[in-house]
Parts: C-alpha cells; structure tokens; sequence
C-alpha cells in the first residue's frame, strides 16, 4: 500500500499554473525527493499535501484512503509534519513555545522544553528551548523548525530545503536522523536543489517544471549533469573565475569589539579584516557564531561601533545611518528574505523602492514610471519568474524572490557589496547565475563580503576566507590555501594565529 498517492492535482493563481495535474506516488520509509527549479510547483504541492493550500482539482490519498485536507491541523492529525523553507514561526515567541503551539497539547510547557532537548541531543540539532526566536539566526530557527516537527513522530515528512543554511557537519547528522526514521517506516518528501544530496540520501525523485511532473527516476543512477537536465532542461552555466586584481581597500575593521545587544546575542571581540577592490572575501562559520551582529554591525542597523573601527576608503563610517553607508557605495543583502530583504505584502516595484532611490528626485517625488521599468530591467536582467512589478513579494517562490533582492543591490553597481546567504534556497541554474553576477561584479572592481554556510560556494567563488566562531574572526586565508578540513577546524574555534600555536576563540 502507498503512504501517500496524488492524482490530477492542480493549482491555478492569477499570474501563473503553479500545478498542473500532478501526479505523486510514496511508500512507506522511502525518502522521495521532489526536485525542479525555483517556481515549478514544488512548494505549493507540498503546502497542497500539508493542507495550508486548497487545490483546484485532483485527488489525495492516504494509507489508500480518500482524503481531503483543509488545514495543517489536519495533516498533523494524520501523521503529516512539514518544514516550511519560509519558517513559520513567532518572534516574540521561545523555541519551546513556537514548538508547543504545533502539538496537541497533551504536554505541557516544560515537558515541551526536556523533549526538545533530548531530541534535539539525539539528532545533533543544537536548540536552546528558551531562546526567544527573534534573537535566533537562520540556521538556528531552522532547527527549531526541524525539531518541531521530529516531536510530531510523523508518517509523513516534508522537509522544503531542509539543509539551506546548515553546515556540511550539520547536513551530515541531519542525514542519520533521516535515514533512520526511514528505517522506521516515516516516508520522507525532500524538496533540495543541493543534487549531490539527493543522489546520496534519496531513493525515487519526481521532477517538476512549469508545475507538471515531467521524469522520475531513481536519484542514485544519475549524475548532478542528468539531473540538472531533467530539472531545467540544460546543465548550469560553469563559472569563470579568473585571478584577483585587487586594488585598494574598501573595507577596513579594526579593533571592532562589543557587547552583546540582548541576553542571547554573540558578542564581538576584536574583530579585524579587510576587504579591497576587486575581490570577493568569504566568511564561513556555524549558523549563530555572531554573523548576523557582525552583518548589523556594518550594514549600520546597529550604530554601537567604536570611532573609528569601520572605514569605508579610509573614511570613518561607524556611526553612519544605513541610507548614508548606502550613498557612500555600501550595498547589503540580508539572510532573510522576507521581512528584512522585502516587504512580503509590497508589490516588486515598491521594493525596488526600498534601496533604490534614486527614482526619486530631490524635491522628493516618486517617477512611478521609472520604478517600473527598473523593476522590469531587474526581472529581465536576473531572471525572475513573477507576474510582473506590480507582483507581490510574497506571491514568488522563495529562490525567484532571492533572485530580486541579490539583484536589486548587484544592479545599483555598488562599491562594496555586503551579501549574506546570496544563494539560500535557489535552484542550480539560478545559484550558478547569482555567483556569475557576484564575479562579475570583483572584476569590474567592487569589493565584496560574502557570508555563506555552504562551504562549496565560498571556495567556488571567494578570492580570500575568513572564519568567524564565537564571535572571534580568523586570519585571512588565500582559497588556494584552503581545504574543507581546514575550515571545519577553524569553524570550532580552532585556528593558528601569528605565533603558531593553536588558539580557541573564547566563549
């Protein structure tokens, strides 16, 4: 009997057929990947089977029984437990407390908070049941996520980029914990754009675009070149990556040290790097290491800088407004798409808006009309899959927003350009068109920082890498000098300063 068999499902909105008569079939302990690329229907068939989305036709079964799902309380009924890409989760809230709002109760609070500990032990998940969410960085709220719904011993799991902003040792533990609820009988949806990590953990793969199924194959006999294929139809693009030619420096931190702005936050201490023109400097680190104060620090959210410990072109801009750093040349992309990148309910051209002013003009007018056509030469320019720029934020997938947000900035031709996570979430074709621009961008002569989790695209694309771990960055290191290892080291903590013994960085 199959775990779960859709027939005919389709889903129409306004601006696009995001399914069209899908069709889905999973056993019982199989991990079933379900790959296309950014807006081909994945998400919306999963939010389909969780019962957040209605369908406009077709039909689902489970365990061999007619269903009709109207909401997620349902599905969890039945033994579904999903992990959105998009989290849904309260920043007001703990992690015990968002986790216990998706149970039924017959727990209470702080049996809630011991179980989370001891799964989230089990799994190697790192979750501090009393954080509250708004003092989380991705990674970590996306172990809440994870946890969250490993609580739920479900049938049924659907995890949607589970490992997007998880470290390779992460993914790896998060891969027992998969394999051995398959062992138990839990059937595993597993939407990834990471191919090597569908051939190596998944066993059928179901491939979307334009919203119809249009292959399945066993992910084990395929190569990353056939799968990239079978999802966009071509192999991505291969990267050209020529030698730096760097010039002066753009960034300089010196001496950048301080305390922590909540009870759970990363304090800073001492943090010194550089960044010229015309190179790309990678900062690898576990999720939650104090990137996201280092990103406040230098976008200018967070004006608590001692004078004089960031200069852009040697000029002092620690208590400089975000509006100013941006008039200075200083572009940014944050790790969170919606809510900081983008307003979700603001339509395309009014996010344009958001960093790009100069559509408007001095006496403070707004050109409607040239907001609409930049917002067209962006959706053209980087490849956005939306109805056009009166289209919400929130109406994209999730890589074809990424797609906006990284080339709104790429696009203003910055001077230096701060980009965290540039690639979360996004198919192979879009990531390899992201990390083009990210090149072509060093070699025209910006400087870039570029805060990213996956290993694979630092060494891909970075000149020089960094590594921040409680709060403490390393020594620059040239990628030619580099190795996996070597990070993965550095990323406990562990590195070699100028007297050559090894070093912790201090909690």
């Amino acid at each position: 009997m199959l775990r779960l068999e859709l027939n005919g499902i389709s889903k129409q909105y306004p601006a696009v057929r995001a399914n069209d008569g899908v069709g889905l079939r999973v056993k019982p302990g199989e991990i079933h990947a379900v790959l296309g690329e950014n807006g081909a229907g994945k998400s919306t068939l999963m939010k389909i089977i969780y019962g957040a989305v209605q369908p406009d036709e077709g039909e689902m079964r489970w365990n061999g029984e007619l269903v009709s799902v109207k909401s997620p309380a349902e599905a969890r009924a039945l033994g579904i437990s999903m992990v959105y890409q998009h989290f849904s989760l309260f920043d007001t809230l703990t992690a015990a407390e968002n986790v216990w709002l998706g149970l039924d109760r017959a727990m209470s609070l702080p049996e809630v908070s011991k179980r989370i500990t001891e799964v989230a032990s089990s799994y190697g998940l790192d979750v501090d049941p009393q954080r509250p969410m708004h003092s989380l960085s991705v990674g970590e709220r996306q172990r809440v996520e994870i946890v969250r719904a490993l609580l739920t011993d479900p049938q049924l799991l659907i995890l949607d980029e589970p490992t997007s902003v998880l470290t390779p040792q992460a993914v790896d533990k998060l891969f027992v914990t998969l394999r051995r609820l398959s062992e138990r009988g839990t059937s595993i949806l597993y939407i990834s754009h990471k191919l090597d990590e569908i051939r190596a953990l998944c066993h059928h793969c179901t491939v979307l675009r334009g919203g119809r199924v249009t292959g399945e194959v066993d992910p084990t006999q395929q190569s990353n070149a056939s799968l990239s294929r079978l999802m966009i139809g071509a192999e991505p693009p291969q990267l050209q990556h020529k030698a730096a030619k760097t010039g002066a420096t753009v960034l300089s931190v010196q001496g950048l040290t301080l305390a922590q702005s909540e009870p759970f936050g990363v304090a800073l201490k001492d943090i010194a790097f550089d960044v010229r023109a015309g190179e790309i400097v990678g900062v690898a680190g576990v999720s939650g290491n104090g990137q996201q104060e280092l990103m406040a620090v230098l976008s200018g959210e967070d004006v608590r800088a001692p004078a004089g410990s960031i200069r852009l072109f040697g000029r002092d801009i620690a208590a400089h407004s975000p509006r100013r750093r941006r008039h200075e040349g200083l572009h940014f992309v944050p790790e969170e798409r919606l809510g900081r990148g983008a307003v979700p309910g603001f339509s395309l051209a009014q996010n344009t808006l958001l960093t790009r002013t100069e559509t408007v003009s001095r006496s403070g007018w707004i050109s409607t009309e040239r907001v609409r056509r930049l917002t067209e030469h962006l959706i053209e320019r980087f490849q956005v899959k939306a109805g056009g720029p009166g289209a919400a934020a929130k109406s994209l997938s999730g890589g074809n927003l990424q797609k906006f947000i990284v080339g709104r900035e790429i696009d203003a031709n910055p001077k230096l350009l701060i980009v965290s996570q540039p690639t979360w979430g996004v198919d192979v074709g879009a990531a390899a068109l992201i990390r083009g621009e990210l090149l072509a961008l060093r070699d025209a002569g910006c400087a870039l920082l570029v805060v990213s989790e996956e290993l694979d695209e630092l060494f891909e694309i970075s000149d020089r890498l960094i590594v921040i771990a409680q709060g403490r960055v390393s020594p620059s290191v040239p990628v030619a000098d580099a190795t996996v290892e070597k990070i993965g080291e550095w990323m406990s903590g562990l590195w070699a300063p100028a007297t050559g013994e090894a070093r912790h960085a201090e909690a």
